[in-house]
C-alpha cells in the first residue's frame, strides 16, 4: 500500500480570478506562503518518504517549507502538472463566463477539450498514470504529490468511481490535503479536502 497526501497549491492572487494554467511566473502571496508554512507544520510529525511536485512555481513554493523540515528533496514530477489550458490560458473567469465552450467544458468535461488544450479525460489519465508509477516505486511508503485543485479532483473522481461530468462536486481548497491509500487491488479515499490537522 502507499499512502498519498495530494495537496493542491496555496493561494496565488489569480485564485478565483483567473486560470493560470501552466503560465509560469505565478507565485504564493502573503497569505498562500502563511498556508504553506502552516501546512508544514501540520505534516512534519508524519513519515513522509518522498515529496513530488507539479514543476509550476506555485506548487514548488507550497512544497518547499515541508521539504526543509523533513529534510527532503521536492522532485519535480509533469505527471502533476496543471491542465494544459491553452488558448483560456490566463482568462479572467468574467471573460470565460461569455465563452459557450467554457460552459460545455465545464458541465461535459468528459467529452470537451480545451481550445488548444488538452481533454480532462487526457489529463486524469496523466494523473493517475503518474501516481500509478509512484506507487510501484514507494510500496508501504508515505508520499506528498503537490498539484492543482483539477488534477486532484480528478484523481478522487478516478477512484471513487465518480463520473468526469460530476466532478465539480468535489471541493479541493488551496493548500488543502486529500489522502488515498492504494493498494494492489483496492484503493481507499481516507481524507478530501483537509485544511485542519492531519491525523
Amino acid at each position: 500500500m502507499t499512502k498519498f497526501l495530494l495537496i493542491r497549491h496555496a493561494t496565488t492572487d489569480a485564485v478565483g480570478k483567473c486560470l493560470s494554467g501552466r503560465k509560469p511566473g505565478v507565485h504564493l502571496n502573503a497569505m498562500g506562503l502563511e498556508q504553506a508554512r502552516a501546512l508544514s507544520e501540520r505534516l512534519k510529525y508524519l513519515p513522509i518518504a518522498a515529496v513530488y511536485s507539479s514543476p509550476l512555481e506555485r506548487a514548488l513554493e507550497t512544497a518547499a517549507p515541508l521539504c526543509k523540515l523533513i529534510d527532503r528533496e521536492c522532485q519535480h514530477a509533469a505527471d502533476f502538472l496543471e491542465i494544459d489550458f491553452g488558448q483560456w490560458t490566463n482568462a479572467t473567469f468574467q471573460e470565460l463566463a461569455a465563452d459557450p465552450e467554457f460552459e460545455r467544458f465545464n458541465t461535459l468535461r468528459s467529452l470537451s477539450r480545451i481550445p488548444g488544450g488538452e481533454s480532462m479525460q487526457e489529463a486524469q489519465t496523466r494523473m493517475i498514470s503518474g501516481l500509478a508509477r509512484l506507487s510501484a516505486k514507494h510500496s508501504n511508503e508515505v508520499v506528498a504529490v503537490f498539484s492543482h485543485s483539477d488534477m486532484i479532483k480528478s484523481a478522487i473522481a478516478h477512484y471513487a468511481g465518480i463520473h468526469l461530468d460530476l466532478f465539480q462536486r468535489i471541493e479541493i481548497s488551496p493548500a488543502s490535503v486529500s489522502v488515498i491509500e492504494v493498494f494492489e487491488d483496492a484503493v481507499r479515499l481516507v481524507t478530501i479536502n483537509n485544511t485542519g490537522t492531519i491525523g
